[in-house]
């Protein structure tokens, strides 16, 4: 999706764009996604300020003729309760800061929540309804912005690997070389997720992404507005924030416009290690009725997994990398490249241009890591 979204960016800036991968179109990461277009889970800071701009984005792509309806565009709004006191404040904290950055957040007491969500389980604290949260297909909508790159002039090449990131005798970039030949350039975009580290090190440059696994349950068919918006637990925020590598599930509920109910999240880093865990999926399902007891009765159909492309401090790499002239990335998103992939296709298309990026992006420098050793 973020490749996808760099090829749109940087072909409607006038930019010739070969946009290549290994597989299909959302073959990978982007196809085991839910499609979340999210500010509701963002603490206030750069990963905030990319989402907010995102979404401005993804709301203009909606809005061109056909588009939303083909990728299943859904302006839900999020819903993030909490089930005690406690957790309520903290959130009702967060909002704060959230609202101070330009987000719209409304505090929904404890007797309102049942007129968002008729379902929802009885005797929870309170929430926060997030209007700005968004969803979409995920493998539709990287089909449908690759089309849109496409119409602009970029060229796909898909089931080419990419073998080697080509550069000149001074060390600058001058293309790559693949399974389907060589592509010369002046510019290389690594927007190749959670293997974007391997592609980095073709280059000659270190990036620490690692795979953070991830379980989603799919129900069966329920019909439309079952549950009507992206609802989690408040402890969801701070799963997301976490270093560590040890399991950890907290209850995300959402509706599709197919109809079935998508039950998350769970995050574990074990490598690129794809065996089922039925252990996981007892504590997605379990979660997942807590906050909705109907669906005790709901039967699943299927469990898909896939792996988020983790960064130590939870910020992807987005620029130039100063240690390779002509290497940029974009890449690292974690869990929220379907939402990010707009503004950091944006950022990119901007830089490549030689323009001021409407963002700072030295948060999201790549090589940050040097100083730590990593």
């Amino acid at each position: 999706m973020v490749g996808a979204a760099c090829a749109l960016y940087a072909a409607r800036a006038g930019l010739d764009v070969v946009l290549v991968d290994r597989g299909a179109v959302a073959g990978g990461t982007t196809g085991a996604g839910e499609g979340n277009l999210l500010v509701s889970d963002k603490e206030p800071g750069p990963e905030l300020e990319l989402a907010l701009l995102s979404g401005r984005l993804w709301a203009d792509i909606a809005a061109e003729p056909g588009i939303a309806k083909a990728v299943e565009y859904d302006l839900k709004g999020g819903l993030v309760v909490a089930s005690g006191t406690d957790g309520l404040a903290g959130l009702e904290v967060l909002a704060g800061g959230q609202r101070a950055a330009g987000v719209e957040a409304v505090a929904v007491g404890a007797d309102q929540l049942r007129e968002l969500e008729p379902k929802l389980a009885e005797g929870l604290a309170g929430g926060v309804l997030y209007p700005q949260d968004a969803q979409v297909m995920p493998t539709l909508a990287a089909a449908h912005v690759v089309r849109l790159a496409r119409a602009v002039g970029a060229s796909l090449r898909t089931g080419w690997t990419v073998m080697e990131v080509l550069r000149t005798g001074a060390g600058a970039v001058r293309g790559v070389r693949t399974s389907g030949g060589e592509i010369h350039a002046p510019a290389v975009v690594n927007a190749a997720g959670t293997w974007g580290g391997e592609l980095a090190a073709l280059a000659g440059a270190s990036l620490p992404v690692l795979p953070r696994r991830g379980f989603v349950l799919v129900t069966e068919p329920l019909p439309p507005r079952t549950v009507r918006h992206k609802v989690y637990a408040a402890d969801y925020v701070a799963d997301v924030a976490s270093d560590s590598a040890a399991l950890q599930t907290s209850p995300v509920v959402e509706g599709t416009a197919a109809g079935p109910v998508l039950i998350g999240a769970s995050r574990e880093r074990v490598g690129f290690d794809r065996a089922f865990s039925l252990p996981v999926a007892r504590a997605l399902a379990a979660g997942a009725t807590r906050l909705f007891p109907f669906l005790e009765g709901v039967r699943a159909m299927r469990a898909y997994l896939g792996f988020r492309p983790y960064m130590p401090d939870h910020l992807p790499a987005i620029g130039p990398d100063a240690r390779v002239p002509g290497l940029f990335h974009a890449c690292g998103h974690e869990g929220a490249g379907i939402g990010l992939a707009t503004g950091t296709g944006h950022l990119i298309a901007q830089v490549l241009s030689e323009k001021s990026p409407d963002l700072d992006l030295t948060p999201f420098r790549p090589d940050r890591f040097l100083e730590e050793g990593l």
